[in-house]
Parts: structure tokens; C-alpha cells; sequence
């Protein structure tokens, strides 16, 4: 079964991150509810900077449920959130 994500809300991250011109991946390990719902949010590894911003976004992320046999359930999984200067 594969979660699919619900539109998300834009990254914000601090602003002497942007002034040090950081950038780089925020990884995350996270179980989605049964009702789509991120819980159980931990820091695998990202920058420190990035860290906060990561969190505070990833936790208003609403996922579908996944369904395995046609019931919802929790999901283990990675998240990836990768923060660009866009140049």
C-alpha cells in the first residue's frame, strides 16, 4: 500500500538560514495514522537550521489513509523534505 500525501503547506525556514544561504535535505521518520494523520514525527538527519522548519511544516501534512485488505492502517515511513535556494 502506498500513503498519498494531500496538498501541503509552504516551507518556511528561519531567517538566518536564508541569510547563510543553507540549503540541503531535512530527513524524517514518521508514522501516518490510520485517519491520514502524521504522529510519531523524529529527526533522522538535516541540517540544524533546517530542522525546525522541517518539523513545524510536515506536521500539518495530512495524508489519504492507507488501506491494506480495504481497512485503514498506521504506516511507517521516511519523509524527505529538501530546501532549495531556487537559484
Amino acid at each position: 500500500p502506498r500513503s498519498t500525501l494531500f496538498p501541503y503547506t509552504t516551507l518556511f525556514r528561519s531567517h538566518i538560514a536564508i541569510v547563510a544561504r543553507i540549503q540541503g535535505m531535512v530527513v524524517l521518520q514518521a508514522i501516518i495514522g490510520k485517519d491520514g494523520a502524521i504522529q510519531d514525527l523524529k529527526v533522522q538527519s538535516g541540517h540544524a537550521l533546517l530542522v525546525n522548519a522541517a518539523l513545524d511544516a510536515v506536521r500539518t501534512w495530512r495524508y489519504q489513509p492507507t488501506l491494506l485488505n480495504s481497512e485503514p492502517v498506521d504506516v511507517l515511513t521516511e519523509i524527505d523534505v529538501i530546501f532549495s535556494l531556487g537559484e
